[in-house]
């Protein structure tokens, strides 16, 4: 049986709101009457967050390919110094990488996304390819000739964390590729950073994780956006007169996404407690609008939510889901 890998899943619950936030907003901009056409994007770009997942981990793959095609090449010099005629071929067999390139799980979801980005530009890993065996990471790695799993583990997450992630070039091919992807990065990314700190060295067919944790999470998002848009008159009418000084501008109307998402999580999800709702539009108000956002939402969603409370409104499930 394939060993199992801790972090099972990319997506948190803050992740899936962050999409449906982003979701909304657009649909407002865009002035559409296309609800489901907006919903059917909301999937798409949470699907196209796990293919950037996999392209990332598939990346590393080749280039450690390039770097096998890159050794044989300087062996074959006619003037090939005594280094080049005899490399240190230890990132060739980095366990690490091994583990992903013998890998069923990632190999056939690549296959059933189509995803051969890197048969197609594979300049990009010969580039980074460049860059590593220059850096200071590689020539401390190669100074022996062994492998040790957990010295190459930590050589990947190094090697991806201070080359790989930060590599402008890459980052400009995926803006090309689909526009979404460039906000995805940094969560991407740190995904892919826990999913290498966990891997062990006797996981045998490795799994990869999922996008989602489970069926819940992965019908949140939906159910959010559905409820949020097809309420958000009540919600706006039950704001009016509570927020003076509210500014016509992009943050107010993103503050004003977040506000009416939170009012549906405290009416329509009655599994998730009212704290962890004001919470969490807190910290996507920290991350995506202005700097008094989180302190003006954060006022708005907690004299709402006494006010649900006492018209009983607000009809939460559990212990202390209040």
């Amino acid at each position: 049986m394939p060993a199992k890998i801790y972090v099972l899943y990319m997506l948190t619950r803050r992740h899936i709101r962050a999409k449906v936030m982003q979701s909304i907003y657009a649909f407002k901009q865009s002035k559409s009457e296309q609800l489901n056409q907006e919903e059917k994007f909301l999937k798409k770009s949470m699907e196209d967050m796990y293919d950037l997942f996999l392209l990332n981990l598939q990346l590393l793959v080749e280039i450690q390919n390039k770097a096998e095609k890159y050794l044989e090449i300087v062996q074959k010099k006619h003037l090939a110094t005594a280094e080049e005629r005899n490399p240190n071929l230890k990132f060739l067999s980095n366990l690490v990488i091994e583990k992903l390139k013998d890998s069923d799980a990632l190999i056939n979801e690549l296959e059933k996304r189509k995803l051969k980005h890197w048969h197609l530009d594979d300049e990009y890993p010969a580039a980074i390819w460049d860059s590593l065996r220059t850096s200071e990471i590689y020539e401390s790695y190669v100074q022996t000739h062994t492998n040790d799993f957990k010295e190459d583990k930590e050589f990947v997450v190094q090697f991806f964390k201070k080359i790989v992630a930060p590599t402008d070039r890459l980052y400009d091919y995926y803006e090309d590729q689909k526009l979404t992807w460039v906000d995805d990065l940094p969560i991407v990314n740190t995904s892919i950073l826990k999913f290498l700190q966990k891997i062990k060295a006797n996981d045998e067919n490795l799994s990869i994780p999922s996008l989602f944790k489970n069926f819940d999470d992965e019908q949140f998002g939906k159910q959010l956006f559905q409820k949020t848009m097809l309420n958000e008159d009540e919600y706006l009418a039950d704001v009016k007169g509570k927020t003076p000084g509210w500014d016509q501008d992009r943050y107010a109307e993103l503050d004003r996404v977040l506000i009416t998402m939170g009012l549906c999580e405290f009416v329509k999800f009655p599994s998730i407690p009212v704290k962890v709702t004001i919470n969490e539009y807190l910290e996507l108000a920290k991350e995506y609008s202005t700097p008094r956002s989180s302190i003006f939402i954060n006022g708005v969603l907690d004299k709402l939510a006494k006010e649900y409370k006492a018209s009983g409104k607000i009809n939460k499930i559990g212990r202390g889901l209040m």
